[in-house]
């Protein structure tokens, strides 16, 4: 079979290389995110993330593809007898995905975890009275990950520091283009 003299001196596929790149632009465009607990960064300070994996039925995978789910505000994780669970997601089923099945759209899901990771959690929660608290849930090689955040809870004054703050890079973010563009 001859090889047209374009394609001569490669060794794999133009095609594989085309989908490789078009993988890694969705990944610098964040396509992988499912869903962001944009109240957990309000109401929390957040000192240390980890990545765990969700035990999951198939419905939730498709609910998930979906984009279906919602943190709540009674959303978190907690630690029971060595395992991590996560507490108060709501994961609502396809109508289309799940006639055979019952499902329960707040569950409590099982988080996967290292046991040193776990070990380590286990510490700050119990001895220095940090929370879990999910900050994400995204795709990483065709599984389900679940950002959780050891966390402290902040106070009324520190949310409304944090508001001033992020005002202020806004205005002076235009400020600065303005300026640019006078200039």
């Amino acid at each position: 079979m001859d090889t047209p003299a374009l394609y001569q001196g490669l060794d794999r596929p133009i095609l594989t290389d085309m989908a490789k790149a078009k993988a890694k632009d969705t990944e610098k465009e964040g396509g992988g995110t499912i869903a962001l607990n944009k109240r957990a960064r309000h109401e929390y300070h957040i000192d240390q993330r980890f990545e765990a994996g969700m035990a999951l039925q198939g419905w939730e995978l498709k609910s998930l593809r979906a984009g279906r789910i919602n943190f709540g505000e009674g959303c978190y994780a907690i630690i029971q007898q060595g395992e991590v669970f996560l507490v108060g997601a709501q994961i609502p089923p396809l109508i289309s995905a799940s006639t055979h099945v019952v499902a329960n759209d707040r569950r409590t899901r099982k988080l996967l975890l290292h046991r040193e990771e776990i070990d380590r959690l286990i510490g700050a929660v119990e001895r220095k009275g940090y929370t879990l608290v999910p900050t994400a849930i995204y795709w990483k090689r065709n599984k389900v990950k679940c950002e959780i955040g050891l966390a402290k809870g902040k106070q009324e004054h520190d949310k409304r520091n944090a508001e001033k703050e992020r005002e202020w890079a806004v205005d002076k973010q235009r400020a600065m283009r303005a300026h640019n563009r006078a200039g």
